[in-house]
């Protein structure tokens, strides 16, 4: 239970020592204002302070760095209120023609990537660098994984969703259709037999 929370306080500061009495409860208060205390320290001065020096740490260890660094660029540019990591929902044939999934633009492929996409055997070259695109595509029902794909933008569809939307669908498996009525889940599809 919370209240074992106390048992990290020395004993001559247990309530039961100070009051003189049990008060049932008093580990819960305790664990909550332990939570405040830490998400205030956090929200200012100090605790920026603490958080940079942390940053500057991990920025000093070899291995580390690169591994943090990294995370830390993706992790800034996805959950950023400022970030257009996923800027539109798309559909995309994947992973082969004629079999199509949700996609979350990018962004649009540069220097050395544009330039070996522009000379692919058997294509015409291509001077406008805005025919290809960077797309996401996430797997289900677990969106943090995922291929990353170029493709034309003529191979594209744009849906008219939001990317939350497009996230709750791929989320659900198909379940949860956006914009569709409230219980459409619960209406199965029945596929013909097929023959044998």
């Amino acid at each position: 239970t919370l209240d074992q929370t106390l048992r990290i306080l020395p004993v001559s500061w247990h309530p039961d020592q100070v009051l003189g009495m049990h008060i049932p409860g008093l580990g819960v208060v305790f664990a909550l204002a332990v939570v405040l205390s830490i998400g205030a320290m956090a929200s200012n001065i100090i605790g920026y302070k603490l958080v940079h020096w942390w940053h500057a740490l991990l920025h000093r260890i070899p291995v580390v760095r690169s591994i943090y660094s990294g995370v830390k660029q993706v992790s800034d540019t996805l959950f950023s209120e400022k970030g257009n990591a996923f800027r539109k929902a798309l559909l995309v044939q994947w992973p082969h023609e004629g079999m199509w999934t949700i996609a979350f633009l990018t962004g649009a492929p540069t220097g050395d990537v544009l330039a070996k996409l522009r000379a692919q055997p058997g294509d015409q070259p291509v001077n406008d660098p805005d025919v290809f695109c960077s797309v996401f595509v996430p797997t289900t029902p677990n969106p943090t994984g995922g291929y990353f794909v170029l493709v034309r933008k003529s191979d594209c569809v744009e849906l008219q969703m939001t990317v939350d939307e497009a996230l709750t669908y791929i989320v659900s498996m198909g379940v949860i259709v956006p914009g569709g009525p409230r219980n459409a889940h619960l209406k199965t599809a029945v596929l013909p037999p097929t023959a044998s």
